[in-house]
Formats: C-alpha cells, structure tokens, sequence
C-alpha cells in the first residue's frame, strides 16, 4: 500500500476518534499497524483500543511491543489500561521506580529514558512526567497509602502548574495543611502568560483570608483584558462569569458565614450549570445552614436521580434528613454517601455530626476520629473532637484537639472562638479574652454568626469586671442580633453588678420577653426589684 493511502487511513482513525466512533477507530488503526508495523502506529492503535474500553487488549499490544520501557508515552498508556482495570501493584510497577521526598520534589526515575513518541507536540501539552506523577498518586491513593499519594501530586504540580487534577486532588482530599498549600503554590512554576493561573489557584487555596486581600484577588480574575491576539482593541476577555471562579467566590462567602450571600450565588450558578458539581456541594452547605429543607429535598431528589452512584447525591438525603431533624435517617444516608467514597471528607463530618446531635459521643468521636486520619488537611475533624470533649467536660483534652486544629488551619476564627470559650470554662479569663479578641481580630466581615463570639468576650470582660468595656461588647452584639436571652441577660447582670438597678430592670424584662420560664433572670429581675426599692426609701429617709 502507498505512503498516501497509510496516511488517509491514519486520517480516517484521527476522524473516528474525533466522532467517537471507537469501533470503526480500532479497525482502520489494526490494518495501519499491520501495514506500516511503525511505533506511532502501534501507539495509534492501542490509543484506539483504549478509548474503545478494550482496556485488557490495548494493554497486551503495548506490553508485547519492544518500545513499552523505552518510551514514556508507551508505558504511561500501559500503565492506564492497568489503572482502569484496578491493577494498582502492576500500574506502580510499569510506571518505574523513582524516590521522592515529602516536598514532592523527584530525585531519580529509573528506567524512564527521554525517548518520547511525538516529538512534535505543541508547547501547551501536559508534561508527559506531570502526567505519569499523577497517575502514581492515583494509584498510591487506590492502595490507601497517603502520604505517598500526596507528595507524588505535589510532584505533579511542581512538574507542570497545568496539571490541575494533581491540585483537585490535593484539596478535595484534603491532604495539606494551610500553610502546606501556600508553600506549594509558591514553589510552582509558571509561564509569563499564565499569572491569572497563580492568581486562580491563590483563589482557590484561600480558606480564611482578610476579606480585603481576597476580594482584591478575584477583582484582579474579573477585570477585563484586552485579547492580545485580537487586532480589534474592544475585543475583550474576562473570567467574571467563569463557573468556576463564582463557585470558589460562593465557597470564600460560605467559609466567612455569609450564607445568604452564598446561597444566592449557588442559586444563580445552578440555574445556568445545574451539573457543576463543585457548586452543588457548597450550595447543600449553605442551605442547611439557612434550614431550607425544602430547598434540600429538592436537590436531594434531582441528584439521586441522575447521580445514583455518586457519594455526593446520597450526602444530600442525609443533610435533608439531618436539617428536619431526623438523626437517625441522616446517619444512614451519610454512611451509604461514605461507602460509595471513603474519601469524600463531608460525609464523614456530616455522619460524625449526626451522632454528636444525638449525644452518642463514641459514635461521632469514631467518625471525626477517621476523618481525621483519612484527611489530614481537614482542621475540621479535630474540631469537632475537641467540641465532643468540650461537651463531655475534658476541657484539657478538648484544648488540645482545638491546638491542633489551629497548627493545620491557623487562620479560621472558629477555632480560636472554641479555644475562648475552653479558656472560660477553666476559669482563665484573661487567656478567654484574648482568644475571643483574636477570633474577631480574624473575622473578614462581622456579622450575626459571630454575635456568640462577641457575647462570650463580654461575659469574659465582666468576669474580669472590666465592667464598661464588657457593656461596649453588649451592645455591639445586640448591634448583631436582638434575639438573645444571653445577651439580655448578661448586661443586665453587669449594669446590676454597678448598681444601676434601673437598667438592669430594663434589661432582665427584654429577656423574660425572649424566654419568660429562665429562672435566672426571674431570680435577679426580683433581687433588682428589691435592690431599686431599698435605695429609693434610702434615699427618702436622707432627704428627710
């Protein structure tokens, strides 16, 4: 056969692969290799067989041609087919031997010569070594060895700022700690035209930033940009409506507790992308923090029916069933979402948490207790340990799962507000205050999530009897909300504590108003009464 008719049939396979037509692919590219027996072509051929889902086959032609160990495209393709047929051992085995430190850099690949098949590929590829990186962590993942996983996708990264998934990777699984990801991010390389990549990745990786520091970086995404390659000037490009960069902002406003905010950039999201996965998660959170169960149905229903066998449709059922208070329901759907992914940190959290609202505490503490072993990024784990020793009254021990929480996610001003209140029940007041100054000193935007924050640090002040200052905190939480007996009822007691009886009446009323049966309130609300009595015949007595 003539060079021109090999080359419209090669043409033919390229046309059917492009069409998806993997049958009529692996047929032409069969005959092209038989004709030609050239290495490309045989590659052409297993990618065929491949595509076709011929996973087994396109394997044995790979293993059985002479160039599968010399060449790195062969092999990586080799070891995908043994990647789709779980053959994890024999995947590692065809990827080569290499070493690795735990910064992810690589020190030695033996046995991968720099023989690559398409030396003509264009400069925008994904660095084969990237790639084969990857495809390690996968399978080290698979095998349930982590910290191999982790560093072989840090690997990748670091081999190619393209490879997103080894990044996905890394954060869905929560596998590095705050400070971890900032210095990963830092260490890679990128091309004088891919500075919006590091700035999105920065996006990304922001957990709990100053609000001013991260809104500047999604404003930066957002400008619009001449296109360069446009001779036209009003041609513009722009990532403002880009899916992905509104689910991250949805995510930064979730993790600040503007759940409102969140809630509606989802619902607009969704609208157009009902699909975008990412979205639907942080979507489910804010909804359950809102109590929209009916929102949670809804969604619960539509992802079940198109995603059955997704960890996430099932989280979904269980955040409806724990919204409406149904404990028992939630734990089942949250176990069934952690026995379709075992690596999918919310379930896990979610089933702990469904345990913890029913006071089974060895349940929730084994639950957090292997969220925290699987995902050692995940500060929330920890936590919620220390929330469970909290409520079990070991303070010392709940301190130290809170310090813990702190050293892998040093900025989320939760944690700290837990480490303020640890502080108060020990009766170390001074240390209270602090941490409960620091937890506002960490907040982007105040608002009414962090009114318990502002009442704890006045309790605290009051203990000190700092009195005007712990009144200032007072008001500035009922700035917040007015729907709080413990405020209420804590200035009263401070401004009973100065003897201005008159305002601690005041103050005892509005919080019998909120709950007329606390008996604390009723208790100092008679005591003020009487207090105000005494000084007023006191006070005629002198006059006369």
């Amino acid at each position: 056969m003539r060079e021109e008719e090999i080359e419209k049939l090669r043409g033919v396979v390229r046309d059917c692969v492009s069409k998806h037509l993997y049958s009529s692919a692996i047929f032409f590219a069969d005959k092209v290799a038989a004709f030609t027996n050239d290495p490309a072509d045989i590659y052409m051929q297993a990618q065929a067989l491949f595509l076709g889902s011929q996973y087994r086959r396109a394997f044995h032609l790979l293993n059985a041609s002479q160039i599968v160990l010399r060449d790195l495209r062969f092999r990586y393709l080799a070891a995908k087919c043994l990647e789709e047929l779980k053959e994890w051992d024999q995947c590692l085995l065809m990827l080569g031997d290499a070493r690795i430190d735990e910064h992810g850099n690589v020190h030695d690949l033996k046995g991968c010569n720099i023989m690559y098949l398409d030396k003509d590929g264009e400069d925008h590829e994904i660095n084969i070594s990237s790639a084969i990186c990857f495809l390690r962590g996968k399978a080290y993942e698979a095998l349930e060895n982590r910290t191999q996983a982790r560093q072989w996708f840090k690997a990748a990264l670091k081999a190619d700022a393209l490879c997103y998934e080894a990044l996905e990777c890394l954060m869905d699984n929560h596998m590095l700690t705050c400070e971890e990801e900032t210095s990963l991010l830092s260490s890679l390389h990128f091309g004088p035209d891919d500075e919006w990549l590091r700035c999105f990745y920065s996006c990304l990786i922001t957990k709990y930033g100053k609000e001013n520091v991260v809104e500047a970086k999604f404003k930066e995404l957002e400008k619009e940009n001449c296109d360069i390659n446009s001779l036209d000037p009003s041609v513009t490009r722009t990532l403002k409506n880009n899916r992905d960069l509104l689910a991250c902002k949805a995510e930064y406003y979730h993790q600040c507790g503007e759940y409102q905010k969140c809630f509606e950039l989802t619902s607009v999201l969704l609208e157009r992308d009902p699909f975008h996965l990412k979205c639907t998660l942080v979507h489910l959170a804010a909804a359950m923090e809102l109590g929209h169960a009916n929102e949670l149905y809804l969604m619960a229903s539509s992802l079940t029916k198109d995603y059955p066998k997704k960890a996430l449709s099932w989280f979904a059922v269980g955040c409806y069933y724990y919204c409406i208070k149904k404990y028992d329901q939630s734990q089942r759907y949250f176990s069934k979402a952690t026995t379709l992914d075992g690596t999918f940190p919310p379930a896990w959290i979610g089933y702990g948490n469904a345990y913890a609202a029913q006071e089974e505490g060895d349940q929730a503490m084994l639950a957090y207790r292997t969220a925290a072993r699987l995902f050692p990024g995940c500060h929330l784990a920890n936590l919620y340990i220390g929330m469970e020793c909290m409520r079990t009254h070991s303070f010392t021990l709940a301190e130290e799962f809170f310090m813990q929480a702190k050293t892998i996610c040093p900025s989320d001003p939760l944690v700290y507000n837990e480490l303020g209140v640890v502080a108060y029940h020990m009766k170390e007041y001074k240390k209270a205050v602090w941490w409960f100054e620091k937890t506002l000193a960490q907040i982007p935007c105040l608002s009414e999530m962090w009114e318990p924050t502002v009442v704890n640090l006045a309790h605290a002040l009051r203990k000190l009897k700092m009195y005007h200052k712990a009144i200032s905190n007072y008001e500035k939480a009922l700035a917040l909300s007015t729907k709080s007996l413990s405020t209420y009822a804590g200035l009263a007691y401070t401004y009973h504590l100065q003897d201005n009886f008159n305002a601690a009446i005041i103050y005892y009323h509005k919080a019998l108003w909120l709950q007329p049966d606390d008996q604390f309130c009723t208790e100092m609300l008679t005591l003020a009464l009487v207090d105000e009595c005494h000084r007023s015949s006191d006070g005629e007595n002198d006059s006369r």
